[in-house]
């Protein structure tokens, strides 16, 4: 008898097992080109009053127009080829509080970690490759420190990361700048490569459209988080989006009063642009529903009608999921009754 029982669980397992997941593409074949990573942090961090001006020079020529951006927008409002940029820079690197933040960088983020990264990002790449075939891919990946600015950019076909935004929850600088639990929860590792994705999808595929409605905005976060599924098609949920395990599972048991909230006095196409916020805006909750409901419920939901949309539209390719621009038609489409 207790064979059998074995055996019978053997077999779970297998089938379990064999359950495919349709995001889960076979990448093998897929050749793309190395994307280089580049530690600025160390390049910047290595200048000193003696080597500044050649070694600077040698930067310039790395990181190409990046370079100006990033002086620009954090150091010197007249960028990185001003004479003022000098004593901007300096000053920078020679503060103590930035000095421990890349200590910490370097600590957490060795040269290893960061090799375990690109390959992670190159799987990826792979992914966006076999969806989008006609779009570009990047082809650095460029790491700094930042002030605990963005965590996240596209500039130039690189992805910029701000390592000094992911030094872990309980990091001392995020103490320091009095940031909420909400946001230091997520400023972890594990947070790393669905943030470089979302910043990315968000520069390829532009939320910028006439169109204001809750229904819009529900609808492009969901093909967002969609699409972003389809890159890390292993990743759990809760990490995609950004929530606790606690959050996710108050979605899912409150689904379909959520729905009904969103359908309730035709809220889906409310264009006020305060109620459209409080439904899409980080933050601790959506007060407007509960304190228990997670804030950004409308990505969730979007995300969850995108999910039925493509089940019931399996001829519809990803590249004309991101490129349909009628939130309706995907609503209708959807049949989404949860």
């Amino acid at each position: 008898m207790r064979q059998n029982f074995v055996y019978l669980i053997v077999i779970s397992i297998l089938l379990n097992g064999c359950k495919q997941n349709n995001l889960d593409v076979d990448t093998s074949n897929i050749k793309i080109s190395t994307i280089k990573t580049l530690r600025l942090e160390n390049d910047l961090f290595a200048l000193t009053e003696a080597n500044y001006y050649q070694n600077t020079t040698a930067i310039k020529t790395k990181y190409g127009n990046f370079y100006d951006h990033y002086i620009f927008s954090f150091l010197n409002k007249n960028g990185a080829y001003d004479s003022t940029s000098k004593p901007s820079i300096l000053k920078f690197i020679a503060d103590k509080d930035m000095q421990a933040a890349y200590k910490a960088v370097k600590y957490i983020y060795t040269d290893s970690k960061l090799l375990e990264l690109n390959a992670e990002i190159i799987e990826c790449a792979k992914r966006f490759k076999y969806h989008f075939n006609k779009r570009n891919l990047p082809t650095k990946l460029v790491t700094c420190t930042n002030c605990f600015n963005y965590s996240i950019a596209y500039v130039d076909s690189a992805l910029v990361l701000g390592l000094d935004n992911y030094l872990g929850d309980t990091a001392i600088f995020y103490k320091m700048l009095q940031l909420p639990q909400y946001k230091t929860r997520c400023m972890t590792q594990n947070y790393i490569l669905p943030d470089l994705m979302r910043g990315w999808l968000l520069t390829e595929f532009d939320n910028a459209q006439p169109v204001n409605t809750l229904l819009y905005h529900t609808i492009f976060y969901g093909k967002l988080y969609y699409c972003i599924n389809a890159l890390l098609p292993n990743t759990p949920d809760s990490l995609l989006i950004g929530y606790s395990q606690k959050q996710l599972s108050y979605c899912k048991s409150n689904e379909k009063n959520a729905w009904a909230y969103f359908a309730e006095k035709n809220r889906l196409y409310e264009n006020n642009l305060k109620i459209v916020q409080e439904l899409t805006a980080e933050g601790p909750f959506t007060g407007s529903i509960s304190r228990e409901c997670p804030p950004r419920i409308a990505m969730w939901v979007g995300w969850q009608i995108v999910k039925s949309y493509m089940r019931k539209n399996k001829n519809v390719t990803l590249e004309q999921l991101m490129s349909e621009k009628d939130a309706q038609k995907i609503l209708s489409n959807s049949k989404y009754r949860p």
